[in-house]
């Protein structure tokens, strides 16, 4: 047993831990890994070129992203079997990125994401990304998913567009204004596409869509391509330059090679220069990209869990989230995250621990190496079609329609300005003023809980100079105020005043100030406050605020009885 302890604190990775020294892993496991892996690589391809391609650089660094930060986030991270690699949830970040500062800016700023990620993890921030309410969860993703899908439609219609405005309703207007030359052999691609995405699913469980959805595709553009209608392909819009200066098409079938971010092109095609200024303008987009990525691999942490029974540890997942957004960029590769699409696919194939999203990165890497000429072919309306499919997923729908049909209006508020706020300016501000907003009604929820109940203390055992009260809920900042001014309303001038706090669930710094000018009114009043039934949180806040007994004005009791006793003895 010291033995296997010893072996034990040698693996730093809480999930690799877990799985292969936790538990007993047997060959039967090691093989559930590889069947998984393959199966789970066979879907990430396609997707990572596509969201490469969405997020502005060639789709080869979405296959290095899957490679690279898989493996490396796989086996340094909190959570079993989650796999990361490019997602969704990140095109609407990075596509501004990559188009003001290239390619070298984009790895750039995922590395700097990175040290924000392994900072958080430090500081053991990880429980508190839970704390980000539902419905913010659920706008800003429907928000994303909305521009996820109308940064497609400029593929899938085949819209002579060199690249879309940052801005929303720009965006509306150019595709609009060019709609008229939309291409039908680009439409008829992606409506194939699309068919067997929707309906491959229906026929069997057993293949993944994406395979067959992708062959459908390219099958059709050949044909297309053989009566003379051209559809644009990644052989067609991407290409790559040899060691000895020949110009290739699509992408190249080597390994991911060591970089530094800062010495690739630019936007203007020139070297990025590092300096001050330039972390400081990419620092905000960091900032977003290590918060999106922390909530989006702890929310599919949390999936993950409920498939399998599992418990992952959230500061550990932020650890390898980091570390692998911190070393992958310098090969190429762009923010990763834990997908939870792939991840649920990874769990329903029968992965057994993280070596299947290692398997799953080293299927990606023998597609890129054998099989790269191949992938030239795919037709970009097929991606547009694939990324439309993943942003209907990603929307959660069906969530978000169940929430406004059953959730209070407040939350439905909260949920409808993220959304909007998302489409219309940016996923950061969304998040910022959805966590505001939905904190504020909150408080306005649990001040409006916060009562004052008169209590009848029986008038033939107690002297007529008592009134008694129950305070009912949180004593803070946005409830105190209004209670202690109700209850100067309410009272009937009786000189002793007993409140009963035994349901106070919460007392802060708002709530003491509140009582502190109570006891103040009491004393010129000559009137006495008696505090009964204080609990551990109240007791230990006002014993560090330093509030202390003033005989005849302040006093405590444990109870309600001992209250009324004294008085009743006082009265004799």
């Amino acid at each position: 047993m010291p033995h296997r302890h010893h072996l034990t604190s040698l693996i730093p990775a809480f999930a690799l831990r877990q799985s292969l020294l936790g538990e007993r892993y047997s060959r039967a496991d090691l093989l559930a890994d590889l069947l998984a892996g393959i199966t789970v690589g066979v879907i990430a391809i396609p997707l990572a070129m596509a969201l490469a391609i969405a997020s502005g650089v060639a789709p080869q660094y979405g296959l290095y992203t899957a490679i690279i930060a898989g493996i490396i986030i796989a086996i340094s991270g909190g959570s079993k079997l989650s796999v990361s690699g490019p997602t969704a949830a990140f095109v609407v970040l990075l596509a501004p990125i990559s188009a003001q500062y290239g390619l070298g800016g984009l790895l750039l700023a995922t590395v700097m994401s990175g040290v924000i990620l392994l900072l958080m993890s430090l500081m053991r921030l990880g429980r508190l990304i839970q704390y980000i309410p539902e419905p913010v969860t659920l706008g800003f993703t429907g928000g994303i998913a909305i521009v996820i899908a109308m940064l497609q439609i400029k593929d899938i219609f085949a819209l002579p567009i060199a690249a879309l405005p940052e801005d929303f309703w720009h965006k509306v207007s150019t595709l609009s204004h060019v709609m008229p030359q939309a291409q039908w052999p680009s439409i008829l691609v992606a409506t194939v596409t699309l068919s067997v995405l929707v309906f491959w699913p229906k026929l069997t469980q057993k293949l993944p869509p994406h395979l067959p959805a992708i062959l459908a595709g390219t099958l059709c553009a050949l044909a297309l391509g053989g009566v003379g209608f051209d559809v644009e392909t990644i052989g067609s819009r991407f290409s790559f330059t040899l060691d000895d200066g020949t110009l290739m098409a699509g992408i190249p079938s080597v390994l991911p090679s060591f970089l530094l971010p800062w010495e690739l092109p630019g936007v203007g095609g020139e070297p990025l220069t590092l300096n001050w200024q330039l972390v400081q303008n990419l620092l905000p987009s960091a900032m977003a990209i290590a918060m999106l990525g922390a909530i989006e691999s702890l929310l599919c942490a949390v999936v993950v869990d409920g498939m399998t029974g599992n418990r992952h540890s959230a500061n550990s997942e932020l650890f390898g989230q980091g570390l692998g957004n911190l070393i992958a960029p310098f090969f190429g590769a762009i923010p990763a995250t834990a997908a939870i699409a792939r991840s649920a696919a990874n769990v329903r194939a029968g992965a057994k621990s993280p070596l299947a999203t290692v398997f799953h990165a080293l299927t990606v890497l023998l597609a890129l190496v054998l099989l790269a000429p191949v992938l030239a072919y795919i037709p970009m309306a097929t991606m547009a079609a694939l990324l439309l499919v993943v942003a209907w997923h990603m929307s959660e729908a069906k969530k978000s329609l169940h929430l406004i049909r059953r959730a209070h209006v407040s939350d439905v508020a909260v949920l409808l300005t993220c959304l909007i706020l998302t489409v219309a300016f940016d996923m950061v501000i969304a998040i910022g003023v959805g966590i505001v907003l939905a904190s504020l009604l909150l408080m306005g929820q649990l001040a409006a809980s916060t009562r004052l109940v008169a209590l009848d203390c029986g008038s033939d055992t107690v002297s007529p100079d008592i009134e008694a009260f129950r305070i009912d809920g949180p004593l803070f900042f946005a409830a105190a105020d209004n209670l202690f001014s109700e209850l100067m309303h309410r009272q009937n001038g009786a000189p002793i005043l007993v409140l009963d706090w035994q349901n106070v669930s919460l007392l802060d710094a708002g709530g003491l100030s509140a009582l502190e000018r109570t006891v103040a009114w009491a004393q010129k009043q000559g009137r006495e406050i008696r505090i009964v039934s204080v609990p551990f949180q109240a007791l230990r806040a006002l014993v560090k605020a330093g509030v202390q007994e003033k005989p005849g004005v302040l006093s405590f009791y444990p109870d309600m009885s001992a209250a009324l006793k004294d008085t009743v003895a006082n009265t004799d």
